[in-house]
């Protein structure tokens, strides 16, 4: 591909070479580079690839993006583009490269703070039931098809992005539904891409520290560029950051909520809970009505659905889809229900600080469960205020606690029960507890000892497919353990 092809929708000064170059490859990664690849130089908070683009000239690339001033005379026969933001031409030139494939399939972008990826199942769930072929990007990884890959970053580098978005393409996919986060949207990894519909869930205090964000200001601010980069948006209109959040908004607002002026509403909501369902169910007034039935548990599950059932509105897909994908989808690690037994129920979360496990338990006693029973640990090498705060909620709130592992990684289980039995004492002197070291005996014993309508829940890992051990990670997947111990016991 030659680099003028690449260049039509950029923002570019030729400081040297010539636009007729050929490029058989994009980079920013130096140690990737390939002799005819174009390397983009990016300022990051360890490194600035500036500094290394000698050395891709070295090994071949034809072609060098800079955004500040470097020393020309040593990358003589490379063609050298400036720009003013590397990391947005990194982005522009990744779509042209792979054919700017966002733009042939319906985008759904998902921002806020929590419940992201909820919701992009929740939608990806409507979507399928009305035949959509749908590919999804986020925290749990890329899906589409019989394809998962795992991911670093909630939203991956643009090159990586628009990578993906060619092979679901190419896969048959006609949506993708993504989790866009803040650092996403700060470090261009989405531009160039105009979406169909953007999604707001809400907004609390996150990420705001060294090499995120310098304040809650700006990390409301970074999320609300979606909507500045989207056809329609689909809000939370009862979040008292909306408004602000919105400030400069250049697409047409869908609102959903209890507030009485959202446009997709929902009036009050039941919990409903059997050995092999627990969720809630509501009426969805505004301008449309039906009643609703979703296969999770809690209020916070209520906005999420709510936000789903928009998106499907904006998108115009049958009632009968909203009902089915509300009613059959689960996120894996999510409130995870584990159906094993009619006499009890057993749940995964990934609950892993003070502030999600007590909003997890407080969500499970509203079911009014016989014994709310929990299993946890705390990852080694981590914070200890995780571990006081995780142990004083869990003695607090729970009948019954089962201390375990997590990922001790290279820490001593013994030192991390310790720590965590320090959070018990505060929370409850008298909390009814047992310790077991072994994660997978621990279950093994909530199990054998559970009563006539307990609640369990396994906390921590949620979705994670491992356990890791002085640094050895070795395969440690709960709900199937779960599955295979239960059928061993022959549990009805």
């Amino acid at each position: 591909m030659k680099l003028v092809d690449l260049v039509k929708e950029l923002d570019y000064t030729l400081r040297q070479g010539s636009l007729s170059t050929e490029v058989n490859g994009i980079y920013y990664d130096s140690r990737k580079v390939r002799k005819g690849g174009l390397f983009v130089c990016i300022t990051g908070t360890q490194r600035d690839s500036h500094d290394l683009a000698r050395e891709c000239a070295e090994k071949g690339a034809s072609v060098i993006v800079i955004q500040r001033e470097i020393q020309l005379e040593p990358l003589g026969g490379v063609t050298i583009l400036q720009v003013d933001k590397s990391r947005k031409a990194l982005a522009i030139l990744s779509a042209a490269f792979f054919g700017w494939p966002a733009r042939k399939m319906t985008m759904i972008g998902v921002t806020g703070t929590k419940g992201k990826t909820t919701t992009t199942h929740l939608i990806k769930g409507v979507l399928e039931a009305a035949g959509r072929k749908v590919g999804m990007i986020g925290t749990n990884g890329v899906s589409y098809g019989d394809v998962h890959q795992e991911t670093i970053n909630t939203t991956p580098e643009s090159y990586e992005l628009q990578r993906i978005f060619s092979q679901m393409l190419e896969a048959g996919c006609d949506t993708v539904v993504m989790e866009v986060s803040s650092q996403g949207l700060m470090l261009d990894r989405v531009a160039g891409i105009r979406f169909d519909v953007g999604v707001f869930t809400n907004l609390s205090p996150d990420h705001i520290g060294p090499g995120e964000h310098s304040s809650f200001e700006e990390y409301r601010y970074w999320k609300g560029r979606l909507f500045c980069r989207c056809e329609v948006g689909v809000v939370n209109i009862d979040d008292e950051n909306t408004p602000a959040l919105l400030e400069d908004h250049t697409c047409r607002l869908v609102t959903f909520g209890h507030d009485e002026k959202a446009d997709y509403r929902a009036d009050g909501y039941e919990l409903l809970r059997t050995p092999d369902f627990l969720g809630v169910q509501f009426r969805l007034t505004g301008l449309d009505e039906m009643d609703v039935r979703v296969n999770m548990p809690g209020a916070f599950s209520v906005y999420n659905a709510l936000a789903a059932i928009s998106v499907a509105k904006v998108l115009g897909l049958p009632d009968q889809a909203i009902h089915d994908g509300l009613a059959r989808t689960q996120v894996k690690g999510r409130v995870e229900l584990v159906p094993i037994s009619k006499k009890f129920t057993i749940l995964i979360d990934y609950a892993h600080n003070e502030v999600s496990t007590e909003s997890l338990l407080t969500t499970l006693r509203a079911y009014q469960p016989h014994r709310l029973v929990v299993i946890f640990g705390c990852g080694g090498n981590r914070s200890k205020l995780r571990r006081y705060g995780m142990g004083e909620v869990c003695a607090r709130m729970a009948d019954f606690s089962i201390l375990t592992e997590d990922n001790n990684r290279y820490e001593a289980i013994e030192d991390i029960l310790a720590d965590i039995r320090e959070g018990m004492a505060k929370g409850n002197k008298n909390a009814a507890y047992v310790e077991i070291p072994d994660r997978l005996d621990a279950i093994h014993y909530a199990i054998d000892h559970a009563q006539e309508g307990d609640l369990i829940a396994l906390i921590g890992k949620g979705h994670e497919t491992y356990r890791d051990r002085q640094g050895v990670k070795t395969p440690f997947l709960e709900r199937e353990l779960i599955e295979e111990y239960a059928a061993e016991k022959g549990i009805e």
